[in-house]
């Protein structure tokens, strides 16, 4: 069972789907998505700068699976900002009709003209929700003072050394929906051998992973761990069959660091991102 969350906009998106970043396009990408369709993900997340759209869209495309019934999110890279034809070549490499999430990548470049585009693009029915990705201070707060159309999704690093608690005191208002990449803290062997999730996992019969994961749905957070193994893809799905209860969410939430796996000062971002210009 993949439960759904709602978003701001009144869509509902199915909460835990599969990540594609890193998976190299072609045969991997195909294989990757088209096993985890087949075993009950309804949810592919990935982006432009992954480079493997067009072996997401095949695998959605010959799975036999109603269109609908499955939730595509993309990514624009910063240097397609300002590029009007932008969305319409993420449709082409993907091969679909709509999309049902496009996020700016990244909070460099002309972001305000790459929200103009997602807003047109919302608007004219080509993505049916639109949202952000790695924005964070006065980038973050200059993107919901003035769109037009509140992000519906932000999609930041999180898991339990890193919260994000202030992010999400702030979306509150928006009912913008947040998203963790890194979800289980990059793989981190301290995190995921931390004593509390050995107990939490002996009592339930689960792993420390699967813990962690069932920690996010709770919180409402979107996941989408990456996997191409068949027994991880289908232990991450095995994750509602039971619940944490609040004591446990407690003892989860006061694990909290404010520890970041990937941290990439702004300056750093804008030389970096900028530079990179990516292929159709």
């Amino acid at each position: 069972m993949n439960k759904k969350i709602k978003l701001n906009n009144g869509l509902e998106m199915p909460q835990l789907g599969l990540g594609v970043y890193q998976i190299p396009e072609g045969q991997a990408t195909y294989d990757a998505v088209s096993l985890a369709l087949r075993l009950g993900y309804r949810h592919i997340d990935t982006a432009h700068a992954y480079q493997n759209e067009k072996s997401v869209g095949q695998a959605i495309n010959d799975s036999g699976i109603e269109r609908n019934d499955i939730w595509v999110t993309s990514k624009l890279w910063p240097t397609e900002y300002a590029d009007p034809t932008a969305i319409d070549r993420m449709l082409k490499r993907l091969g679909l009709e709509h999309i049902d999430l496009v996020l700016l990548h990244q909070q460099v470049g002309n972001v305000d003209a790459g929200w103009k585009m997602l807003e047109k693009a919302y608007l004219d029915g080509k993505v049916k929700a639109i949202g952000i990705s790695n924005f964070d201070g006065p980038r973050l707060t200059k993107i919901f003072d003035s769109a037009k159309i509140k992000p519906q999704i932000i999609q930041v690093e999180m898991h339990p050394y890193q919260q994000q608690k202030d992010l999400k005191a702030y979306l509150a208002p928006y009912r913008t929906v947040m998203e963790a990449w890194y979800p289980l803290g990059h793989g981190d062997k301290v995190l995921l051998e931390e004593p509390l999730f050995a107990e939490l996992g002996e009592k339930y019969g689960k792993s420390a992973a699967q813990i962690i994961l069932r920690w996010h749905l709770q919180e409402g957070i979107v996941i989408f761990p990456r996997s191409t193994s068949e027994v991880h893809l289908a232990e991450n799905l095995d994750v509602y069959d039971f619940e944490l209860e609040p004591s446990e969410l407690t003892e989860i939430e006061a694990m909290d660091k404010n520890k970041a796996y990937f941290e990439l000062p702004y300056e750093e971002q804008v030389q970096r991102f900028l530079a990179w210009t990516i292929e159709d």
